[in-house]
């Protein structure tokens, strides 16, 4: 006969392919995870289920780990540490180092605030739960517009054109009435008025910082993100501030009413000490961008934040900021080398308030 019937039963297994396949396993560690899901056939809490992600897999296990780091850098506090040689006299107080906690710097991108995650943050600022507050200028004028009209729920393939002609402006599946911006317009230009004339008769210069301040104090709605910041005074740093409606309305008013100077070198200064006199910095960052990057970098002026968790759906392979992985920023010396970031690839909607739950929220409710 020819070949070999390669079909008999009796023919044994080719050494290669045996060799390929049953590859002699290396002994897993005695502390390795399993992985396991949720047990549905009992009754569950939100508690339990999220308690359960860090062990699903893939970005479940990232969410879990994000719930994690969250949490340390909420519990951190200086009597943690051992006293240094070099420490002030005033942080050597057991009562001082057992009340310094870590400076949380928050950033999220204009589309989140356009979303319900605004009533997320809304709740993080209005309870001091994050002392520092980054975002764009779509970030901060979307807040003061839905106090003066809805934003509604639409669809992504509505047609842009027969939209423009209805006047309505959309944001992925939101919809915003251009009557909204006119609202807004009306809001803003008496303010912008106002903060020359201070200019002009007591010489104060407007940063981005303060020009938010004063909105949040102006908008006087418990609704508002800015509203509560005004309120706890905790700074909100929008280097682009006129990257938006709000630098259309400030261009308007340099025509009615020129002459209105705002400081952007102040507004760095400060963000840059808050994280350089911080004992401790956590940083958690929704989207990409000016606001990621901006975060990161005033970081960089201390050696690194501790802790650091980035929820966004960009991809390293093209180098932008926005889709690097926390390690590069390990790199430049934005994110300390002792620490243990995590990166979730997940819509923030989606996964932002299953985190505040399971963290943040356990502070007001517990």
């Amino acid at each position: 006969m020819g070949d070999t019937d390669k079909d008999d039963a009796s023919f044994s297994v080719p050494t290669v392919a045996a060799q390929a396949v049953l590859v002699k396993s290396a002994s897993m560690p005695d502390n390795a995870t399993t992985v396991i899901g949720p047990d549905l056939n009992q009754n569950h809490s939100l508690k339990d289920l999220l308690n359960s992600y860090s062990r699903i897999g893939f970005q479940a296990t990232s969410v879990g780990q994000a719930i994690n780091v969250i949490n340390q850098m909420r519990n951190w506090r200086l009597s943690d540490d051992p006293l240094l040689p070099d420490e002030t006299d005033n942080y050597k107080l057991p009562t001082v180092r057992s009340s310094t906690k870590c400076k949380i710097f928050l950033g999220y991108t204009s589309n989140l605030v356009s979303s319900g995650l605004r009533e997320i943050f809304r709740f993080l600022v209005q309870h001091s739960l994050v002392d520092v507050v980054v975002t764009t200028a779509g970030g901060v004028e979307e807040d003061f517009i839905k106090c003066l009209g809805p934003t509604y729920v639409g669809d992504f393939n509505l047609p842009g054109a027969q939209l423009r002609e209805k006047g309505i402006n959309r944001i992925g599946n939101l919809l915003v009435p251009n009557e909204n911006y006119c609202k807004f317009e009306d809001w803003v230009l008496p303010i912008l008025d106002r903060l020359l004339e201070e200019q002009k008769s007591e010489g104060i210069i407007w940063s981005p910082s303060k020009i938010i301040h004063r909105l949040g104090k102006e908008i006087d709605n418990p609704d508002s993100i800015y509203y509560w910041a005004y309120k706890n005074n905790i700074p909100v740093y929008c280097p682009a501030l006129t990257d938006g409606s709000l630098g259309d309305m400030i261009y308007f008013h340099s025509y009615k009413n020129p002459g209105l100077i705002i400081d952007i070198v102040s507004d760095i200064r400060s963000i840059n000490n808050q994280a350089v006199f911080a004992k401790k910095t956590g940083v958690i960052i929704l989207g990409g961008g000016i606001v990621k990057h901006h975060i990161c970098n005033a970081n960089l002026m201390r050696n690194g934040a501790d802790y650091a968790v980035y929820i966004n759906t960009g991809q390293e392979f093209d180098g932008s900021d926005s889709g690097a992985r926390p390690d590069e920023a390990v790199s430049w010396g934005k994110i300390r080398m002792t620490a243990e970031p995590v990166k979730v690839y997940a819509d923030a909607t989606i996964v932002f308030p299953l985190i505040v739950a399971e963290t943040f929220a356990k502070e007001i409710h517990n």
